[in-house]
């Protein structure tokens, strides 16, 4: 295992009932991701709700998230925005908070707004200068097409640019020729979008996965597993998870998290801000039939 591997959930972003900021059930969010046996985590990405949250809420959950896990293990802020200079003074923030890393996609506004391979780039490149690791996340969300030459360039000629998130379509083919192409350039190649393409990603070199918080301590071994060479043990391990992970893949998305932490007690609302509705009951009620069995950790945390 590498200084960068295992399983960096993102912690979901708790609201009280009003849609105000739940700062001690974030708290309680934080803790209950390690004792399940994160790795590191990552907080404000866009499972985090980021698109729901002012910039004032941004720092203070960030400050919280640093203060609180107090270095049991590393924590990635997410930096995404449009605008270089915000990034980079979101870089520089997280890094005088005592952040370990930051994570960023490339440069994009709605639909049409995108950055070129060059702007990309050049982003990229001058939030290195702040001197702290980048996860380069290379999501479908921002529609920016970050091909493989590219993130190897970044790799190669940015020193910052250490660890991938790779969750775009046919996310192993790309991380197979991200490892054959950047070579040891390429640090820590992680995958992501719920681990739903999580055996085949590891079969291609990732080192590691962020997943949602849901359930990380019945997905880690899938990952612990493979990295030790127990293919077929990893693939046990998955084939448990596998129905839970597309349910929450295909149905839920960031409020399967929140469903099952208020379920187990480890926070109070699973309430999202408009223009988000609440899942259908039927939907929820289904994911937590399929978690009960797996009898994992978020399900008892906090009862």
């Amino acid at each position: 295992m590498t200084q960068y591997s295992g399983i960096w959930p993102v912690a979901p972003t708790p609201f009280h009932d009003d849609g105000t900021l739940d700062l001690d059930g974030m708290r309680r969010v934080l803790d209950c991701l390690i004792d399940q046996g994160a790795d590191g985590i990552c907080v404000l990405a866009n499972f985090s709700e980021q698109f729901l949250i002012s910039d004032a809420e941004r720092d203070a959950l960030a400050r919280l998230s640093v203060e609180h896990v107090a270095g049991r293990v590393p924590l990635i802020v997410t930096i995404s925005h449009y605008a270089t200079q915000i990034a980079v003074e979101r870089a520089r923030f997280a890094k005088d908070l005592g952040a370990d890393i930051v994570m960023m996609m490339p440069p994009y506004h709605g639909a049409l707004l995108k950055g070129t391979p060059e702007q990309s780039f050049e982003q990229f490149a001058a939030v290195g200068e702040v001197g702290i690791p980048i996860m380069v996340q290379d999501a479908p969300l921002s529609g920016v097409d970050l091909p493989v030459p590219l993130l190897v360039r970044m790799a190669r000629e940015i020193e910052a640019v250490k660890l991938f998130k790779i969750e775009c379509p046919r996310a192993a083919n790309k991380i197979r020729a991200l490892i054959e192409q950047g070579g040891d350039a390429i640090e820590a190649p992680f995958d992501g979008e719920e681990g739903i393409t999580l055996l085949a990603d590891l079969d291609a070199g990732a080192t590691g996965s962020m997943t949602s918080g849901m359930i990380v301590d019945q997905i880690k071994p899938v990952i612990t597993r493979h990295l030790a060479g127990d293919v077929a043990g990893a693939t046990e391990a998955y084939g448990r998870v596998a129905m839970a992970i597309n349910h929450e893949n295909r149905q839920c998305g960031w409020q399967s998290c929140k469903a099952a932490m208020v379920e187990g007690g480890v926070i109070k609302s699973e309430f999202c801000r408009h223009p988000i509705p609440p899942l259908h009951p039927a939907i929820r009620s289904r994911l937590i039939d399929l978690l009960r069995p797996l009898d994992p950790l978020v399900l008892r945390w906090g009862t």
